[in-house]
């Protein structure tokens, strides 16, 4: 039996054609899923879930700051988040890079240690002692204020003041007198005071205004969200380490010292000349075999059970010290490996027994005094000032009196040579 022939319809299309159709289907359907990847890819978190039930992630506990409202202040948006998009993978390569090169601490979650709260040594701590073991774990804290631009270009001698946010007479006779940037024979100094936040609760937001509008003036003020206690100092020179170690790139030397000592930068300069690099610099006025103080109602007591040994390493007082910039960085990394004490002198001191860097103690710095005797006319003779590179202590009345007075037609019967 013979099949009937086909017939061809003029609504079925040939072989070729339909062949050709289902090419084009599936190029456009491969085309359209490329697009659409894109697109999500290109579309905001709201956008891509549009029509769905956007599920909402949770928002990372915010440290309590202070609500800061006034006009001049800069602390309002420097932490808004920017609108962030899945990195790529060239991206992903070069995280790590762009992460070390801000301040990456925006909020602390930081709660405190209790198991130490079961242990015997720890309940016959003081409360103070107590409180600072408790949160020794968290160990940094999100910045208010930032200066980045302070480390621009090549800095000679970066002067980092510490400072509390009371003090505003303080920074400001600095400023006007050893604080002063300039350039030297093409060497800039740059200036910076190092805060965290009132320790009174009560005088939290006012202060924070006023120190809001004195940096809006002057520009010199980093600032992180910790109360100012003697405690934290610790806290502030571990914070500036890690500040340091992301900002500056070519600073050749730092002073670091308080907001109560004058400082002469041209003697620090001039002392500075000789230096070469690789010479992990690290001046002062060190204290060798310092022990413990173990006196309850001194400043600096220490209890056994925090630091059992029976001598300090060798550490410079925090008066004020000179140290080169790669040392500070090398500082940065192996402070990250030691547990927090509360005095920041001595902290430093054990970073550079890791180090293996002995601090050298110089005749020109004198952070108890010219002589140790408070009551002696020499603390107050301007000749022997304009031979010192640091003296301790003078409040700003005095600060700016010895000042003019060094720096007018002294005339001194010797020079002490001290550089």
């Amino acid at each position: 039996m013979s099949l009937p022939a086909l017939v061809s319809s003029p609504y079925l299309p040939s072989r070729p054609y339909r062949r050709k159709t289902i090419y084009k289907t599936v190029c456009l359907s491969f085309l359209l899923v490329i697009t659409v990847t894109v697109l999500q890819r290109g579309m905001a978190p709201s956008q891509f879930l549009q029509g769905q039930q956007q599920k909402e992630l949770p928002m990372p506990e915010s440290l309590k700051t202070q609500k800061r409202d006034n006009p001049f202040s800069i602390t309002d948006t420097f932490w808004k988040s920017k609108k962030e998009n899945a990195p790529g993978k060239e991206e992903e390569e070069g995280m790590t890079e762009r992460q070390v090169k801000s301040w990456d601490i925006t909020t602390t979650n930081c709660s405190a240690n209790q198991n130490l709260s079961k242990v015997d040594w720890f309940k016959g701590l003081e409360p103070n002692f107590q409180q600072f073991l408790l949160y020794r774990h968290c160990r940094y804290f999100p910045m208010l204020i930032n200066h980045p631009e302070k480390c621009s270009g090549d800095i000679y001698l970066l002067i980092v003041v510490k400072s509390i946010i009371t003090q505003h007479d303080r920074r400001e006779a600095i400023r006007r007198t050893w604080g002063k940037e300039k350039e030297v024979e093409g060497k800039k100094i740059r200036t910076l005071f190092l805060l965290g936040t009132a320790s009174k609760e009560e005088e939290r937001a006012n202060y924070q205004k006023l120190l809001d509008y004195e940096n809006h003036i002057y520009g010199d003020i980093l600032q992180w969200d910790f109360l100012d206690s003697f405690f934290n100092l610790t806290l502030k020179e571990v914070h500036f380490l890690k500040w340091l170690n992301i900002y500056c790139d070519n600073v050749r030397f730092i002073f670091k010292g308080d907001d109560d000592v004058f400082v002469s930068p041209d003697n620090i300069l001039e002392f500075l000349e000789d230096k070469k690099e690789g010479e992990n610099v690290f001046v002062g006025d060190v204290l060798y075999k310092a022990r413990p103080i173990r006196k309850k109602e001194n400043k600096y007591y220490i209890p056994s059970a925090l630091y059992n040994k029976s001598i300090y390493p060798p550490y410079a007082g925090g008066g004020g010290f000179v140290m080169d910039g790669p040392l500070a960085k090398r500082l940065h990394k192996v402070s990250e490996t030691l547990e927090l004490y509360p005095i920041d002198d001595v902290f430093l001191g054990m970073c550079l027994e890791v180090l293996k860097v002995s601090p050298v103690g110089h005749e020109g710095f004198k952070t108890f005094g010219i002589v140790k005797n408070k009551n002696s006319k020499m603390n107050k003779e301007p000749c022997f000032f304009r031979s010192m590179l640091v003296v301790h202590k003078l409040l700003p009345p005095d600060l700016i009196q010895m000042w003019d007075l060094v720096h007018s037609n002294l005339t001194c019967s010797r020079k002490l040579n001290v550089l």
